[in-house]
């Protein structure tokens, strides 16, 4: 047997593995994405973007459907935590960002356009923060991925999962690091936060802003008053020319003292008071 015939029955092989750890989330009977088994116990790990109700239907490799529980959902990282009532789940292991290389070898799995278990194959092209998107570190593979695939894993040639496949940005597929998943399952949060999902947009003169696309009900933005299609421009004084730069304004914010953001809100301005550590 040549070196490709053996190269395509490991891969055959390692994609039916990741497959039993993969399930489609459903709202009804309509498939609405992927997640991927965390703990045996019952922990589903999915992408916020796809879950957006409390209740949700599960159904497993094995063909079995399980009534879901939205147990927390994080926009900002784009996570959600789902329980499902179930014991002895498929678990795959998982692989952390610093173990993986430029050029690796990558598998995605999920249920792409009403395909279930479906799988496609790159290799990683970055790791860290990439341009708009430059709140958190992600894995950027050349990978083909489509609407359901969103929540599935990307995995490494081992099998073990790397991340959880979130959107295509400038045709790159980009996935949630398992260490940040791993931080998210256990309640840490990273860094202080607004609760948004921000989106780059040219405002004219004004140069690069940043419209809020989603926004967390129970997060900080959420309370300040803060709406999605609202556009970020300011904090604080200074301009906001990167999302870096936010970034930046929320690590050195200071307990119990507000933000303050300036805001474009249906081609007005206003400032909006943001308190993101109490």
């Amino acid at each position: 047997m040549n070196a490709s015939a053996l190269l395509a029955g490991d891969l055959t092989f390692i994609t039916q593995q990741i497959r039993r750890s993969t399930v489609t989330i459903r709202e009804g009977r309509q498939s609405v994405g992927s997640g991927v088994i965390w703990r045996q116990d019952g922990l589903i790990i999915t992408n916020a973007h796809v879950i957006r109700e409390r209740r949700t239907q599960v159904e497993l490799a094995d063909g079995r459907e399980l009534p879901g529980t939205l147990e927390r959902r994080d926009p900002t990282r784009d996570l959600a935590a789902i329980r499902v009532n179930a014991a002895d789940l498929s678990v795959a292991p998982f692989v952390r960002a610093a173990q993986l290389r430029v050029g690796d070898l990558v598998i995605a799995v999920g249920n792409p356009l009403g395909l279930t278990g479906a799988a496609s194959s790159g290799i990683i092209h970055a790791i860290g923060p990439a341009p708009g998107f430059e709140h958190q570190s992600w894995i950027q593979a050349d990978i083909r991925l489509a609407p359901g695939n969103s929540g599935g894993p990307l995995a490494d040639a081992r099998g073990r999962v790397a991340g959880i496949n979130s959107m295509i940005n400038h045709g790159m597929g980009m996935a949630v690091p398992s260490d940040s998943v791993d931080r998210f399952v256990r309640g840490e949060d990273e860094q202080p936060r607004l609760g948004v999902t921000l989106q780059s947009v040219q405002i004219g003169q004004r140069g690069t802003g940043w419209r809020i696309e989603e926004i967390d009900h129970d997060g900080p933005a959420a309370r300040s008053g803060l709406r999605p299609r609202d556009i970020l421009i300011g904090c604080d004084g200074r301009r906001l020319c990167a999302a870096g730069d936010l970034l930046a304004a929320l690590r050195e914010s200071k307990p119990c003292r507000p933000l303050l953001l300036n805001v474009i809100r249906e081609g007005r301005e206003i400032a909006a008071e943001v308190l993101v550590r109490s």
